[in-house]
């Protein structure tokens, strides 16, 4: 079963006119690749799926898969509060050659702990032999996935892994405890990305790479070499982008800064909208203090 771990990115979706940008998303996937990203998350929260209607989906998917050309995975973004509706759309990113998927935990509809592992394990079942990987971001969804309930999951074989979002570190090591190494943990929240890292993440879903991924991968390598020094040094360079990251909802800053940047047009889907104009001006200022424009 292939595990993933390293600086990933999960990508916006860059929209022209009301539809999906092909010509500026496949730039995005490429530069990403060339900058040492090592995995591209579509469909996302980052990516603006919950506006995104099932064929636009699954073109995004297709999209990046055939972008990528096999040379890093793509994982997609095919969770739902509906267990049918996620295992159809899972089914879709096996059939699209995506190379796993990532699980948003059933928002809104607030199962129990027990709902929670039986909606996974359906999901799992659904589709044997294709990694999946659990993301939890209580932020999001009003619903905390407890360590308790990702250690049943990792049980299971093609659950191979968990993008933990809630930044809170006293839970991310009591996971890893549980779990141990055969099961991949990866920071959901840029903020702690490196200290999840000391605790024995294997990597990061991160927003920033979307404008500084060569920062990312140059903090994971690091890391991963044993230059803890220099990873604590990247890590300090990107908390200024890191932060202005959510002066708004993702993903309006790091869509308003792609923009700003010339990779897509300045375009969301409401209710996403456009930045105030003074969250605009911190945004500028900080991404000129990183010579990103």
């Amino acid at each position: 079963m292939e595990k993933f771990e390293g600086s990933m990115v999960a990508i916006v979706t860059p929209f022209k006119k009301g539809k999906l940008d092909e010509k500026a998303f496949v730039n995005l996937v490429n530069w990403q690749i060339e900058q040492g990203t090592d995995a591209i998350i579509p469909c996302g929260t980052t990516g603006e799926s919950a506006t995104l209607d099932y064929e636009e989906h699954y073109r995004v998917i297709e999209v990046a898969v055939k972008a990528a050309k096999g040379r890093v995975p793509i994982i997609a973004g095919t969770g739902a509060n509906s267990t049918d509706e996620t295992i159809m759309m899972t089914k879709k990113a096996l059939s699209l050659k995506a190379d796993g998927a990532l699980l948003v935990c059933p928002y809104y509809n607030k199962p129990t702990q027990n709902g929670i592992y039986l909606h996974y394990k359906a999901a799992a079942d659904a589709v044997k032999g294709f990694p999946l990987i659990l993301y939890n971001v209580p932020g999001r969804t009003a619903l905390n996935i407890l360590p308790s309930t990702v250690a049943r999951l990792a049980e299971i074989k093609n659950i191979v892994g968990l993008k933990e979002a809630t930044g809170d570190m006293k839970q991310a090591s009591e996971i890893i405890r549980l779990c141990g190494s055969g099961f991949t943990v990866l920071s959901g929240d840029d903020f702690t990305s490196l200290p999840l890292y000391a605790l024995g993440g294997r990597g990061a879903i991160s927003v920033t790479a979307n404008i500084a991924p060569r920062l990312q991968a140059e903090m994971w390598e690091a890391w991963k070499a044993g230059d803890h020094e220099r990873a604590a040094r990247l890590h300090y360079e990107l908390e200024p982008l890191n932060k202005a990251m959510f002066l708004e909802t993702n993903p309006i800053p790091v869509k308003t800064a792609l923009a700003r940047m010339g990779k897509i047009k300045e375009e969301f889907r409401l209710p996403l909208c456009a930045m105030s104009e003074d969250n605009r001006k911190k945004l500028e200022k900080t991404l000129a203090a990183s010579r990103l424009i």
